[in-house]
């Protein structure tokens, strides 16, 4: 099938594109390293700090998860408008603005007192962090060769994912031995000085082509996407695997520090290493896709994610873990599968495809982070596990009806 073909990535031939082997190349992945890196670290480094909440501000697990959820959900709706944004400004000015807003706000972090003031940072972080992820994106199909663009998208993705294991690794080893706050103001000084680094590293856009701010021409090429039954089955695919990602992460730490486990946050912060395993994951997944085929390999991925999470219902902390990482590196490759669907999907407005694509996702994670904390609270583990089951039994479903849209597009 036509969706089946190897994405090709095109760029504008005014300008001289960066080369693998380059001194811009090198510096653009640095630069582009650090970028995802902040995001993440700056965005999950208050994941594994949600027990802490629950009972210095005397709240519920769902409540605690809120300064989670609200970042990721208003890094969702900035995602819309990024794109746009950054073709009137530029994208290094605004991916500079977004760093640099977010450090400050991460430090700022430090010095709050109260659940109103932390919830008041991280909606303006998730905010100010919509101006990094699909403008990196857009800059690397802009500015690299077309022989460079693989190598660079994934060295910018293991930036992420670095960013997100350090930020629930290292803030959960720190609060063990000094204050929370103290923690958080901590990364966002150390990003505020990665952030200088990228502004020097990274290459100026060379074939950028700015255009003027159009509105219009925002929800024009939103409702384009939206009203194709194979993205809607995409968007909610991510919008439904990244519900139960983000479920299992928020509430695990809620179960192991309580009996029979009563282990410390530096010890559960070590299972984020899984992370690793889920990169790993990601990297795999074009070869097994060459083999076995895009449909049978999204399948395979979402339903180890599902053997994933019943394998946690044991007390055993060799299943939990083994479930755990079964459950990672499922969900790394349903995130690769679909992500680079709809790029192969999207013939026009891929800037808008990938936006929504990832607004699907954060949604997803804003929502289903705070819905598990009173599955949680209501049935304990199994609770949890059921309502990621539900979710990846919905996305199955959609797999099925993604496979009979493609099929008919084809025709």
């Amino acid at each position: 099938m036509g969706c089946d073909k190897q994405e090709e990535w095109t760029t504008d031939s005014g300008q001289e594109a960066i080369t693998i082997g380059s001194s811009r190349y090198r510096q653009a992945n640095i630069a582009l390293f650090c970028a995802g890196f902040i995001t993440f670290v700056t965005l999950y480094d208050i994941q594994p700090l949600l027990p802490l909440f629950t009972n210095e501000f005397n709240i519920s697990p769902a409540i605690s998860s809120l300064p989670l959820s609200i970042s990721t959900g208003t890094l969702a709706i900035g995602l819309l408008f990024s794109g746009l944004t950054s073709d009137s400004l530029g994208r290094k000015p605004l991916m500079v603005t977004a760093l640099i807003l977010t450090s400050i706000l991460a430090i700022a972090t430090s010095f709050t007192d109260g659940l109103i003031q932390l919830l008041l940072i991280r909606f303006a972080q998730g905010a100010v962090l919509a101006g990094v992820p699909s403008v990196a994106m857009a800059y690397l199909g802009e500015e690299m060769d077309s022989s460079a663009i693989t190598s660079a998208m994934g060295l910018y993705i293991s930036g992420n994912a670095v960013g997100g294991m350090s930020g629930r690794v290292i803030t959960a080893i720190m609060a063990d031995s000094i204050p929370w706050r103290t923690a958080i103001g901590i990364i966002g000084l150390t990003s505020l000085i990665l952030s200088v680094w990228f502004i020097k590293l990274l290459p100026p856009s060379s074939r950028f082509q700015k255009k003027p701010l159009d509105l219009t021409t925002l929800f024009p090429s939103l409702l384009y996407h939206l009203k194709d039954p194979g993205m809607l089955c995409l968007f909610g695919t991510a919008f439904l695997c990244m519900g139960g990602f983000i479920s299992l992460y928020n509430y695990i730490g809620f179960r192991l520090l309580a009996a029979p486990y009563s282990l410390s946050q530096s010890v559960i912060s070590l299972i984020f290493l899984v992370y690793f395993l889920g990169s790993l994951s990601s990297a795999l997944m074009g070869r097994i896709i060459q083999r076995f085929g895009r449909r049978t390999v999204i399948r395979s991925t979402i339903a180890s994610m599902a053997i994933g999470a019943v394998l946690t219902l044991p007390d055993s902390i060799i299943c939990i873990v083994a479930g755990i990482a079964l459950f990672t590196c499922g969900f790394f490759g349903v995130h690769s599968i679909a992500s680079g669907w709809v790029s192969r999907r999207a013939t026009t407005y891929r800037a808008q495809a990938t936006s929504i694509y990832l607004f699907s996702y954060y949604l997803g994670s804003s929502i289903s982070g705070t819905l598990g904390g009173f599955f949680w609270v209501m049935y304990g583990w199994s609770g949890i596990s059921l309502m990621i089951c539900i979710l990846l039994t919905a996305a199955l479903t959609l797999t099925e009806l993604l496979h009979v849209s493609f099929r008919e597009n084809s025709a």
